[in-house]
């Protein structure tokens, strides 16, 4: 299982480009890739989800910096020589999913994944519901975001601003307590999990 997080310049993959990836393999946690890339040419920038992610507009526009399709080119051998399984999970992970599948189109690449993919909150949503916890609601609709789910597995919030590896680090962790019942990183290895 390939734990994914992206962070882009807007919400549609369709107009919007990744400005960041992270990412690291279930199964063998040390295998971590990190990237950052330009915007391609003629994407559009969401100034909401720069203060999200905490690149400056120069940042993602700096010419020095890889393309998206050299990103998407690394991000696609690094998985394919090391993953068995390359369903991706994540937080709302259909969204780096569909970054993954149009940036690889851009870039004229296959795309070697699975449509499949296994998310978080629902992850943490069936869990409070097998241990007889009401998931928290909030304007008519689930308040489980990231943040959220690593308080109910005992982990502190997500530092600000928001980091395609610390994202991806984050849901591996919360992934293996929720799933297995057990800590896999030391970067969490202090805190405990709550219902054991």
């Amino acid at each position: 299982m390939i734990v994914l997080d992206i962070e882009a310049s807007g919400v549609d993959p369709k107009i919007y480009s990744i400005v960041s990836l992270g990412a690291l393999i279930l199964e063998e946690p040390e295998r971590q890739i990190y990237e950052e890339c330009r915007i391609w040419d003629g994407a559009h920038v969401d100034p909401e989800a720069l203060a999200v992610n905490g690149f400056s507009e120069e940042e993602i526009r700096d010419s020095k910096k890889q393309t998206e399709a050299e990103l998407i080119q690394k991000f696609t051998q690094w998985a394919v020589d090391g993953a068995e399984d390359r369903t991706f999970a994540g937080q709302n992970v259909s969204f780096d999913r569909d970054y993954v599948l149009e940036a690889s189109h851009r870039a004229g690449i296959e795309y070697s994944f699975s449509f499949r993919t296994i998310d978080t909150h629902t992850l943490a949503y069936m869990h409070m519901v097998l241990h007889g916890l009401t998931p928290p609601i909030a304007k008519n609709h689930s308040a489980l975001n990231l943040d959220a789910i690593l308080n109910y597995c005992g982990i502190p919030s997500e530092p600000q601003p928001h980091n395609a590896l610390t994202g991806a680090l984050s849901h591996a962790e919360v992934i293996s307590r929720l799933l297995y019942n057990k800590k896999l990183l030391p970067e969490f290895e202090q805190y405990d999990i709550p219902w054991k």
